[in-house]
């Protein structure tokens, strides 16, 4: 139970998460260890009011002495009976690893507080970089004083902190300091805080769906799990569009007319300065090939930072120019700027391209027993990027100005248009995708998820250049996760995949024989041997770790 999509808030308001602060009984330790309503029948606690709103109003000193050191031994024998909440540990142990700053804020004294972390398994004090409970002198929840004093110790905007907690003053003292709130609804028989809040919850594990989303993402590529949620609500109304937003699918297609189809393709181009240009029609035109069109057309918009010359500006655009010709492909318009939005040379193309009804791809045409083929060999532009980019330590680890050299110059050769063109003369092939950020794993995965298939891939067919794995070896990478742009993968009917092979090959490109497809569903069964291993899955790409 979410009471509203777990990627917004109410309104359909986005929303950033920077820490999480938790109240601490009932919400990290289960219900029950103090019994509330015991406490407040001996020292005399009216109904409808808080304990220790009832304590302060006390008038006489002595009176109140003695009602707070009931209250206090209370809560010492209660840390020697708390366990952690359904969940609790969980969440802990994700807001640790995610390296998100945690905080409590309790309405009761700090040494019972601190006693129950010897009940609390999976959850430790060291876990909190702040513990705000009410003998610091903060006026407790529901005022806001705790949750701003956390804030503000923490040096973090109030809106970018998440409270949790089971009670309303929770929820109130969260609205008053302008924090998101999540109500823990621990009793589902209770109607508890439904509209106040702005998540609720049935146990704490349910919480981390909630808080990934606010979490702020790795560079490069969106995740798959994201991408594939947010593009859930994306169903095309027109039925003009044949191939529509989808993971996987890095071209749309739109039939326009009857048999003719205008596939288009969008991409950025944020690595690889020195050879923007080409990477930019390159890039844009793998993406309308796969489709099993011709690139025609390549509009742009170019962003430069400031300080940018007239001379650099229009050298750019001569380097497109230059490379849309060699492809055949007309540059025919976009829009060019400077802005500090920018710190280097940023090109977002657009590539459009024709082609029949009849010889469209869509990769769910898939079918059992085709054969899955995969062009060059792993990490084509991720060892030219890392040779280009690091070659200074490179040098260092050991690797050769030689070695540098060749790994340099694949960059030479991201283009699929030739594969692509070998391929598409044949009826058997029935899908191709090329690979980009996050290596030849993300590629096999989003492949099987746009044809709606499951993949078996053969790990030792897969085939990696000699300096590739030393340029990984020595940087810490793995190379199925390294970029790829340069390769392809084809899926064919077996009775084709020989021909399709020995035509690629005539070009003098490499090919392999990696894998099949399987039966409908969602997964890859990876095998090395005889023995079934796991397939590989990144975050992010292999290039985004270094210099983290």
């Amino acid at each position: 139970m979410i009471s509203r999509p777990p990627y917004f808030l109410a309104g359909g308001r986005p929303f950033r998460l920077s820490a999480v602060v938790f109240d601490f009984d009932g919400t990290l330790t289960a219900p029950g260890a103090l019994d509330f309503e015991a406490i407040r029948s001996a020292v005399g606690c009216p109904s409808g009011i808080g304990l220790l709103e009832h304590l302060e109003s006390l008038d006489d000193a002595e009176e109140r002495a003695r009602k707070e050191a009931v209250l206090e031994a209370a809560e010492i024998a209660a840390a020697e009976r708390v366990f952690p909440n359904e969940g609790a540990a969980e969440l802990v142990s994700f807001l640790r690893s995610s390296r998100v700053p945690m905080a409590i804020i309790s309405r009761n004294r700090r040494e019972p507080v601190e006693r129950s972390f010897a009940f609390l398994p999976g959850i430790e004090q060291s876990d909190f970089v702040l513990i705000v409970t009410r003998d610091q002198g903060l006026s407790p929840k529901p005022l806001p004083d705790g949750v701003l004093h956390v804030a503000a110790t923490m040096g973090l905007d109030p809106a970018e902190v998440l409270l949790i907690g089971d009670h309303a003053y929770d929820i109130e003292a969260g609205r008053r300091a302008g924090t998101l709130t999540m109500y823990l609804h621990n009793d589902p028989q209770e109607p508890g805080e439904l509209d106040q809040a702005d998540f609720v919850v049935p146990e704490l594990r349910t919480a981390i769906e909630v808080i990934r989303y606010g979490l702020p993402l790795p560079t490069g590529k969106l995740p798959g799990m994201l991408l594939e949620e947010s593009l859930g609500g994306l169903d095309a109304s027109d039925p003009s569009v044949i191939v529509g937003a989808r993971l996987g699918e890095d071209a749309a297609a739109v039939e326009v007319a009857e048999d003719a189809i205008v596939v288009l393709a969008s991409d950025p181009i944020t690595l690889a300065a020195d050879a923007v240009a080409r990477y930019a029609v390159s890039v844009n035109a793998n993406d309308i090939a796969t489709s099993g069109a011709l690139p025609r057309w390549f509009l742009t918009t170019l962003l430069f930072p400031p300080g940018s010359s007239g001379s650099e500006v229009a050298g750019l655009i001569r380097d497109l120019h230059m490379n849309c010709r060699r492809e055949g492909i007309e540059l025919c318009g976009g829009h060019t700027e400077i802005t500090d939005a920018v710190s280097r040379p940023l090109v977002v193309g657009t590539m459009a391209g024709t082609v029949p009804r009849s010889r469209l791809l869509d990769k769910r045409g898939m079918r059992e027993g085709d054969r899955i083929l995969f062009t060059k060999r792993v990490a084509v532009e991720g060892t030219g990027l890392l040779a280009r980019e690091y070659a200074g330590r490179l040098l260092e680890a050991g690797l050769t100005a030689k070695e540098i050299e060749v790994c340099s110059d694949l960059l030479e050769h991201i283009s699929i248009l030739p594969e692509a063109r070998a391929a598409l003369v044949f009826n058997g092939v029935t899908a191709l995708h090329d690979v980009t950020e996050g290596g030849l794993a993300t590629a096999v995965t989003e492949l099987g998820a746009a044809g709606e298939r499951r993949l078996r891939l053969d790990m030792d067919r897969i085939p990696v250049y000699p300096e590739t794995e030393r340029v990984c070896r020595l940087l810490g990478l793995d190379p199925l996760g390294l970029i790829g742009s340069g390769s392809l993968l084809i899926t064919c009917s077996s009775a084709q995949a020989d021909d399709v092979v020995a035509a690629i090959e005539a070009k003098d490109i490499e090919v392999a024989f990696i894998g099949e497809v399987l039966e409908e569903g969602r997964g890859v069964e990876a095998w090395r041997g005889d023995e079934l291993v796991g397939w590989p899955y990144f975050e992010r790409d292999e290039v985004s770790r270094l210099g983290h």
